[in-house]
């Protein structure tokens, strides 16, 4: 995989909304200008951020716009989107990556925007899982980790992560690129150009405000596709606001997961504080880690290779 430059003080950032409204949140698009100011940084604001088109922040063709301005522009160095929510796929196949894979920049979001950290991804290079503009409207105390980590992949400081240790733990170590992100645009993406092959590699997956059926039949689409045939592991995020069926499911999400996977000797590790929560730690999609999972912890550390 190939990594784009990591930034340093005078570098510039644009801030692009490719998906969801950013309905009353001028306050928070000034907090993140002013984040990346104190870190020596430039910022430019997509055209049409403010725009708002129904549920989306801007038309299709608006959001196309701004995105790819900032993927034609030598001199933007990071993409950092705003929000996410849904929205990412339809503008997807109009951009034209030419000049990225000339003047690769770093792609910045979680959620959502796991549509095109796929897309880079099947593209050859590396890009950030990490939090949006919009992660700003809660409490600095809330959020300090996630900032800290944000910034420290950013600007190329070596990540490391110790996990809190859980009974579904599926004890093992691998040395593996890590890819993955939001499980419902993973799955959307299967029978797609942006499926990623997840072969030798460690996947990691987060979802929120869904049924416990919903995470199980999708991770059973993932699996019929052959997604975790050749996979090193899994990593699993933030499970958050889960939905309560009437019909009770019978066992935690833990376990869904493990009986899911459980033809597959592969390391599981839970605990993983990232996706949607206000701890939501930095991951460098593509760039390989060092997996350790045992019942009592686990750790993931990032090589430089």
């Amino acid at each position: 995989m190939k990594q784009p430059p990591f930034l340093k003080p005078g570098d510039t950032v644009a801030i692009v909304a490719p998906a969801g409204i950013l309905k009353n949140k001028t306050h928070i698009i000034n907090q993140s200008q002013k984040l990346l100011e104190g870190w020596g940084l430039n910022v430019v604001v997509g055209k049409h951020v403010f725009n708002q088109n129904n549920h989306f922040s801007g038309t299709d063709d608006e959001r196309y716009e701004d995105f790819q301005k900032a993927l034609n522009n030598p001199k933007i160095k990071a993409i950092w989107c705003a929000r996410g929510g849904y929205g990412s796929v339809r503008i997807l196949d109009k951009l034209d990556w030419s000049s990225f894979v000339q003047n690769p920049k770093w792609i910045i979001g979680y959620s959502d925007i796991t549509a095109f950290h796929n897309h880079t991804h099947n593209l050859g290079f590396e890009s950030i899982h990490a939090m949006m503009c919009t992660s700003l409207q809660d409490a600095p105390n809330t959020i300090k980790k996630t900032i800290e980590s944000f910034k420290a992949a950013l600007f190329g400081t070596p990540l490391n992560f110790t996990l809190d240790g859980s009974v579904y733990n599926k004890e093992g170590s691998v040395l593996a690129p890590i890819v993955g992100g939001n499980l419902t645009i993973l799955q959307t993406m299967l029978g797609s150009k942006t499926s990623i092959d997840t072969s030798g590699k460690i996947l990691f997956i987060e979802e929120i405000g869904e049924y416990k059926y919903h995470i199980d039949r999708m991770l059973q689409s993932l699996k019929r596709a052959g997604y975790f045939d050749n996979c090193k592991g899994v990593i699993v995020g933030n499970m958050s606001k889960l939905k309560s069926n009437t019909t009770k499911w019978g066992s935690s999400i833990e376990q869904l997961v493990l009986d899911a996977l459980s033809d597959y000797n592969f390391p599981i590790a839970f605990n993983m504080p990232a996706g949607h929560e206000k701890d939501n730690r930095a991951l460098i999609f593509g760039k390989t880690v060092e997996l350790i999972v045992k019942k009592e912890r686990s750790t993931i550390i990032f090589k430089d290779l």
